[in-house]
C-alpha cells in the first residue's frame, strides 16, 4: 500500500480527525479508511490535537543515525541513577518510569524515545516488565465541562527527604479530565478545602457539581461523628462546612460512598506521586516552595501536553474546545444575594444567640454585638487570615452584616 501521504491530502486527514474529537467517527473507521493501524493512529491524532491548523502528513525523511557518545553516556546516567531510587527500600518507588526519564533528558535537549531508552536500560540491567493493571471502568461520566468536578486530597511524604508530609488537594473537570486545581498544605482542613474551591470558582466559574468522598470534611456521618450529636441525625441531616458553603452557591455534591467509587478520584494521584517522588528523590528536593515548582510542572505536562488515556485527547485542548462550544455547565461567578463579599461566601459559619448583655461566645471568646435585638440568632462568618495571624468574623442579622471585629488566630486553630 502507498504511503499516507501519497493517498490522501492534510485537508482529508485532518477532517477525519476532526470528526474523532467530535464524537462523529469511530477510531475502527478513520484506521479502515485509511488503511493504518492502532498505534499510527493515535500519533496522527496526538499531532493533530496540539496544532490543527499545522497539521500535515507530508512525509520528511529521517536517518537515525547512532545516538552520539554524550547522549548515550546521558542516558546510561539517568538509567543508573533511576536504577538507585527502585532498589532503595526506604522510598515508594518500585519499578521503573521510562517516560519520566525521556521527559528529564528532554529537559536537557535530549530527543529519544521511550523504546530507545527501554533498550538501554535492558542491556544495563535497568528493567523491569510491568505489572498488568486490574481492569477498571475509565469512562467519562459527564458530556461538559463543568457537569462534575472530581475533588480528594492525599496525604503523603511526597520528598524522602521532607520532614514530614503534606497534604496534596486536587480538583478535575470529569468531561475534560484537566487539572483546575492541585496544591499542597501542611495539613488537611475544613479551610483549605474551601480555599481550593474558592480559587476553582473564582477561575473557571461554578460547577454543577462536586464529586467528593465521605471525608469528616465534606460528610456527617451517623455513627461516628455523633458524639456530641443528638443519635436523631441521620448522615444527610447535618450539613458540614462544606456543605454550608455548597449549599449558599447553589452547587450540588455527590458523594463517593465505596473504595471502588473513590479509586475513580484518587486515580491521578498514581501519576502524581510517582513523578512527584521520583523527582524530589533524584534531585534531592525537600522544602514544599521547591516540591510545588515540580508540582507545576507536571500539572502543565498532564494539562497542555499529554494525550489523556480515557479521552484520547490532551486535557487543555478539550477543555477549551467545549467552553468555545459552549458545551459547558460553569456558571460566571457571582455573590448570591444578600452578600457582597466573597468572604461571606467562603468562610466557616457558625450560629449564636444575643444574650441579655447583647453579647455572644464564640469559643471562649465574648464578642459585643450592638444593633441586635435580645435574644435574636445570629449568622456568624469567620475567615481565618494566616498572614496576618487573625481571625475575621462578621456578624450577620436579617440579611445584613451588623458588626465585625478581628481575633488572635490562635484561639480558633482547633476550629479550622
Amino acid at each position: 500500500m502507498t504511503q499516507l501521504h501519497k493517498r490522501f491530502t492534510d485537508g482529508q486527514v485532518r477532517v477525519l480527525l476532526n470528526g474523532h474529537c467530535q464524537g462523529l467517527l469511530a477510531r475502527a473507521e478513520i484506521q479502515e479508511m485509511l488503511g493504518i493501524g492502532k498505534t499510527r493512529f493515535f500519533a496522527l491524532l496526538k499531532e493533530y490535537q496540539q496544532d490543527p491548523e499545522a497539521f500535515s502528513v507530508a512525509y520528511e525523511r529521517h536517518t537515525p543515525g547512532r545516538l552520539s557518545a554524550d547522549v548515550e553516556s546521558e542516558i546510561e546516567q539517568e538509567l543508573l541513577r533511576e536504577k538507585e531510587i527502585v532498589e532503595n527500600k526506604d522510598l515508594p518507588i518500585s519499578g521503573y518510569n521510562y517516560s519520566a526519564l525521556r521527559d528529564r533528558l528532554k529537559k536537557k535537549g535530549i530527543k529519544v524515545s521511550v523504546t530507545t531508552i527501554i533498550d538501554r536500560a535492558k542491556r544495563l540491567d535497568c528493567y523491569k516488565p510491568r505489572k498488568k493493571r486490574k481492569a477498571h471502568d475509565r469512562e467519562v461520566l459527564t458530556a461538559s465541562i463543568g457537569a462534575l468536578i472530581q475533588h480528594d486530597s492525599s496525604l503523603h511524604l511526597w520528598s524522602p527527604f521532607a520532614q514530614e508530609k503534606w497534604v496534596l488537594i486536587t480538583s478535575i473537570d470529569d468531561f475534560s479530565r484537566m487539572l483546575l486545581f492541585a496544591d499542597f498544605l501542611p495539613k488537611e482542613t475544613t479551610w483549605a478545602h474551601i480555599q481550593a474551591a474558592q480559587a476553582l470558582m473564582q477561575a473557571y466559574g461554578m460547577p454543577l457539581r462536586y464529586y467528593v468522598d465521605s471525608l469528616r470534611v465534606f460528610r456527617f456521618v451517623q455513627g461516628r461523628d455523633s458524639i456530641w450529636r443528638k443519635h436523631v441525625l441521620q448522615t444527610d441531616d447535618v450539613d458540614t462546612q462544606w456543605g454550608k458553603m455548597m449549599h449558599v452557591l447553589g452547587v450540588d455534591v455527590t458523594y463517593a460512598l465505596s473504595p471502588q467509587a473513590k479509586g475513580k478520584v484518587e486515580r491521578p494521584y498514581q501519576w502524581l506521586q510517582d513523578r512527584i517522588v521520583r523527582t524530589c528523590a533524584l534531585e534531592s528536593i525537600s522544602a514544599m516552595e521547591d516540591v510545588r515548582s515540580v508540582l507545576k510542572d507536571e500539572v502543565d505536562r498532564y494539562n497542555n501536553h499529554q494525550v489523556h488515556s480515557t479521552t484520547k485527547e490532551i486535557p487543555a485542548i478539550r477543555f477549551r474546545r467545549a467552553k468555545r462550544d459552549g458545551n459547558s455547565l460553569f456558571r460566571p461567578f457571582s455573590l448570591p444575594k444578600p452578600y457582597t463579599s466573597p468572604k461571606d461566601v467562603f468562610c466557616l459559619r457558625e450560629t449564636r444567640v444575643v444574650n441579655g448583655y447583647r453579647r455572644i461566645s464564640l469559643f471562649n471568646h465574648t464578642i459585643e454585638v450592638p444593633n441586635v435585638e435580645l435574644h435574636e440568632e445570629v449568622e456568624i462568618h469567620m475567615v481565618p487570615d494566616t498572614a496576618k495571624q487573625v481571625m475575621e468574623i462578621r456578624i450577620w442579622w436579617l440579611a445584613k452584616m451588623v458588626h465585625s471585629v478581628a481575633l488572635p488566630l490562635e484561639g480558633f486553630r482547633v476550629h479550622l
